[in-house]
């Protein structure tokens, strides 16, 4: 499983807050910032079921996993799995997410691009179905 996270740094924001809003949910193996024109992008890279960790806890400690999963099988496509979370949530350690990403979330989102051969494990893994909100049938991580 190969995880890249995207977010734009406005210029009315904080180069380290937007890191920070990304490290409260990601643990990445690289982070780089790119610089495109007048705008810059921080691009964040890592592999594996550990690098989503953060954001595996923060989904069962909000008790969100149905609302997660409804988002995750939204972004399906093909062996990539799409999502986008609210920047300023994220900074404060909240996993909150958008589908409409430019307009729920005025500084832009937080973009989480999944590649995985096994989608479905993956949604099952991070967001299991629930019954009253318990976990059932949690999987085991694809790609180790």
């Amino acid at each position: 499983m190969e995880v890249e996270v995207r977010a734009e740094v406005r210029d009315t924001e904080d180069l380290r807050k937007v890191e920070r809003a990304i490290l409260n949910l990601f643990s990445p193996d690289s982070v780089e910032v790119e610089e495109l024109g007048d705008r810059r992008l921080i691009v964040a890279r890592g592999r594996g079921p550990s690098s989503l960790r953060k954001l595996y806890n923060a989904l069962r400690s909000q008790r969100m996993l149905d609302a997660a999963r409804s988002y995750l099988k939204m972004g399906r496509a093909g062996n990539t799995v799409v999502f986008h979370l609210h920047k300023q949530a994220a900074y404060v350690g909240v996993a909150s997410f958008c589908s409409l990403p430019e307009r729920e979330s005025p500084l832009g989102p937080i973009t989480f691009i999944v590649t995985t051969s096994d989608p479905k494990r993956f949604i099952d893994w991070l967001a299991p179905r629930t019954v009253r909100g318990q976990p059932v049938g949690e999987a085991r991580p694809p790609d180790p």
